[in-house]
């Protein structure tokens, strides 16, 4: 599978506002393509809002934002097309009751069915099945996850995985879709610290592969650029001995409201 290119990321001043209050705003951020972003706060202080803002799924109240040239909010639909979400809770859920098998041939008979080309789907039927095959097998390569090491492999439910075979089947099945742009929540909920570990080896592999990943995380490691959603003063904030560029989030309490509202955006 060819390396997509990644996508830039540039915000000014962005903020999402829900009925009840600002969920984040006041976030700057200039990342190149193939940067890996961390998104770094407790929880509840609008990480999962801005990481679905910045892929065109939640509408912005304030500032502005280009993802791959592209802008935010007015060419929405274009950045949703070129970015893709992994392990955001009520969102891209993984189904517990569906085999890995089943989610990846799952995913890529969607992909093949409504993104590809008409020259594609005219392609002899064998042809187009080792194409998923392929498609599926760089996906599975890509997020480190091996079928054969699973309990029944392929047969594996999604209940009986580990948390970290859990995130490395969801950023799997988004890579599938070839995005310019991953992005991953809770990359870091629950994990083990070898376990944290190993997530952050995974998520710089597939930046230096040349995706460019936003991470929602509790803590950051060596990220490109970090945005801080529970701070509002940096220089108070940041560790002085970290090099990572770090932007300024001032939090609010509207994050909930907001998140109800981006399936309306």
């Amino acid at each position: 599978m060819d390396s997509p290119s990644g996508a830039a990321v540039f915000a000014e001043g962005f903020g999402v506002k829900g009925p009840r209050g600002w969920a984040f705003r006041s976030v700057d951020v200039d990342a190149a393509p193939g940067s890996l972003i961390g998104i770094q706060g407790p929880s509840g202080s609008g990480r999962t809002c801005l990481l679905l803002a910045l892929t065109g799924r939640m509408r912005p109240a304030a500032g502005r934002a280009e993802v791959g040239g592209l802008a935010l909010p007015r060419e929405m639909a274009a950045v949703r097309r070129i970015s893709a979400l992994a392990h955001v809770p009520g969102v891209s859920d993984l189904d517990p009751a569906l085999t890995v098998d089943e989610h990846l041939k799952e995913r890529a008979l969607l992909r093949s069915r409504y993104d590809g080309s008409l020259r594609e789907l005219l392609r002899p039927r064998a042809e187009r099945a080792g194409a998923l095959r392929q498609r599926i097998d760089a996906a599975l390569e890509s997020a480190g996850l091996d079928r054969g090491g699973l309990p029944k492999e392929g047969r594996t439910s999604v209940r009986d995985l580990e948390r970290l075979e859990a995130l490395r089947l969801s950023i799997a099945l988004a890579l599938i879709g070839r995005p310019r742009l991953l992005a991953v929540d809770d990359s870091d909920l629950k994990l083990s610290d070898a376990d944290r570990a190993a997530a952050w080896d995974l998520l710089r592999s597939v930046a230096d592969a040349g995706t460019t990943v936003l991470a929602v995380c509790g803590r950051a490691q060596e990220c490109t650029s970090v945005i801080r959603t529970d701070v509002t003063n940096v220089t108070d904030a940041i560790d002085t001995t970290d090099t990572t560029d770090v932007a300024d989030v001032t939090d609010g309490e509207g994050t909930a409201d907001a998140l109800a509202e981006a399936g309306r955006a």
